[in-house]
């Protein structure tokens, strides 16, 4: 099998070194084995799992909940149960966070509406209620 160093991996997969590092320190990745002076060696799989990783975290996932998609990808007898549950818990969390942007869109567009953007900001609306007692 095909090895790499810390730095072909990040390259070819586009992200830095330190980025491999912090995944290796949260158990995400690992090195093959070191090398005597120390370096990392990867596997050629490693890409792959790092692609995993970062399509996962387009879609929103933390890296915890990245490590246990993981742990289901490693496992083949796991439950593709576990991993829906899983997707669903992270779209109503998405909802969730959807309706909290919409909600600061409104009150961020009733302020707007006060603000003619003349004056000091001394005069202005959008300061005004920013500062104002709860």
């Amino acid at each position: 099998m095909q090895t790499m160093t810390i730095g072909t991996l990040a390259k070819q997969v586009g992200v830095g070194a330190g980025t491999l590092r912090y995944y290796e320190r949260l158990g995400l990745l690992a090195p093959e084995e070191r090398t005597a002076a120390g370096y990392r060696i990867y596997r050629s799989d490693a890409a792959r799992r790092l692609r995993f990783i970062r399509r996962a975290q387009a879609l929103g996932f933390s890296l915890e909940e990245i490590a246990t998609l993981l742990a289901l990808n490693d496992n083949p007898q796991g439950h593709a149960r576990d991993v829906k549950r899983l997707s669903l818990e992270k779209i109503r969390d998405i909802e969730a966070r959807l309706h909290d942007l919409q909600r600061m869109k409104q009150a961020l567009e009733e302020l707007a509406v006060h603000c003619n953007g003349k004056g000091s900001t001394a005069e202005c609306p959008i300061l005004a209620a920013l500062n104002e007692n709860d």
